[in-house]
Parts: C-alpha cells; structure tokens; sequence
C-alpha cells in the first residue's frame, strides 16, 4: 500500500503542476477522416464482405478461428495486473537505486496495459449497446440497429477484439517505434481480419473497433507523458518513450544527479 500510495501522490502532484498539452494533435480531423472512412466501408464493403466469406476454404476459417481468440483482452489484462501487484509487493526502500528504477517502470507499464486496454474496451463496450447493430450471422441486414437491445447479437458495432488489437498495436509501436510497426501491425491486423473471417463482425466493425483502440492508447500515452511515465511530449504532438524507461538493470547510469524513486531528469 505504501508503494501505491507513493505513486498515486507522485501523479497527482504532477497533474497539479503540469499544464495539459494535447493540443498539437489534429483530434476533430482524425475523427471525422476515421467516421469517414467507416461510413464508406458500412455501406460499399460490408455487403461484399458477407457474400465473400460463403466463399472461402474451410481450412482457411480455420486458420481464423484459431487465431481470433487472441484478441481477448484478458491476454493483456491478466498478465498486466498480476505483474503490478507482484511489483508493489516488493520492498522498494530495500532495493538499490538501479533496482527501484525497475521496480518503478515495470509499474509504469504494467498500469499503461491495464489503462490503454481498459479505456479502449470501455469506450468499445459503451458504444456496443448504444448502437445495438446486429452481428452478420442474425442475417437481418447490414443496417440493422437496436439501440439499448442489450443483446450480444446486436453487439456487433465496433468490434472489441479489433479494438484490443489497434490498442496493443499503438502500445508497441510507441514503446519501440524503430521495429513495432513491422513486427506487431500485420499481426495485430490479421486477428483483427479474423473477426470478419468467422462472421462475428463486419468489415467497417473491424475498421471502427482498430480506430478506437488506436485512438485510446494515444490518449493514454499522452495523459502518461504529461505525468512524465515511460513518455514525454514532442513537438508534433505524438508522445515518445523516455530514455531513462528500462525494464532491465543492466544500462549504463544517465549523467547527471542520481534521483529516487520517481526520476525529474528525463521530464519536460
């Protein structure tokens, strides 16, 4: 509780001081580019898409079906939430400086996971029911909408596998900018393509579902850089990673004044 404690007061100390610097990011453009391009699919793309997929081989829905289950968010919940309660269970006065630093952003990341993947299944979950489209497999029409039905049949608009998809994709690609897009986005894209593969989704579900969770985790790893975890703001607005986020202790101590548990050297 003492290392929760520590770091709640950090950040909301930090909040109090830091001025909100969002701005530089052309948010109402890339929202009205994004419903856009989901209108056009909805109304050229989702039609095909159903007549297509009568179509394809059985071993290659097979193929989908063992994949999409990978775009649970419980793959990258789990996992995060087990890590940062084992990380604050540990004594971190006792650790040498070096090994609190790692304590320090292990936490860091952890909380990033749970966040950006939280918010953007929130947000996913919230618009599912307000909308209440019906999932291709009802076969009742590609317009067909139930507000407020609160039917996982008509939950079908945005996809949340795709969105956990876009989230963890942005999360790589912020994190190690230099081989993310390469490693992680054609995966992140196929189990995406999965949901329309076994007929869960249509194709501007998926589109919708990858925007939000792109859209999220920038949000998150904007709000972390103004607090001066893991990020720090840039001039084009996209936050980067800081050089002083190591999760291991072997790198070289940064020049200048050595710090505690929560490092100012690095932060605008």
């Amino acid at each position: 509780m003492g290392n929760l404690q520590q770091t709640v007061t950090i950040a909301r100390s930090r909040f109090a001081r830091r001025p909100a610097n969002y701005s530089r990011i052309p948010w109402p453009a890339l929202v009205v580019v994004y419903l856009l391009l989901t209108v056009a699919c909805m109304v050229f793309v989702d039609g095909v898409s159903v007549s297509w997929r009568a179509h394809l081989p059985s071993g290659f829905v097979a193929v989908a079906k063992a994949f999409t289950n990978f775009g649970l968010g419980g793959w990258f919940l789990i996992p995060s939430l087990l890590l940062f309660v084992r990380v604050n269970l540990l004594d971190w006065q006792a650790l040498s400086k070096r090994w609190r630093m790692v304590a320090y952003n292990w936490t860091c990341f952890a909380f990033f996971v749970v966040s950006a993947i939280g918010l953007s299944g929130l947000t996913v979950t919230v618009l599912k029911y307000v909308i209440g489209r019906g999932r291709p497999a009802l076969d009742i029409g590609l317009f067909s909408f139930h507000p407020l039905k609160f039917d996982p049949y008509f939950a079908s608009f945005p996809s949340g596998h795709a969105a956990n998809m876009g989230a963890a994709a942005t999360m790589v690609m912020l994190l190690f900018p230099s081989w993310g897009k390469y490693a992680v986005l054609p995966i992140t894209i196929w189990i995406a393509v999965t949901r329309i593969v076994v007929g869960a989704h249509f194709p501007s579900d998926a589109i919708a579902g990858f925007g939000l969770g792109v859209g999220c985790t920038v949000v998150t790893a904007l709000i972390f850089a103004r607090l001066g975890f893991i990020f720090r703001h840039t001039a084009a607005g996209l936050p980067i990673r800081k050089k002083t986020f190591r999760l291991r202790a072997t790198w070289r101590k940064p020049a200048g004044p050595s710090r505690m548990l929560f490092p100012e050297a690095a932060s605008p």
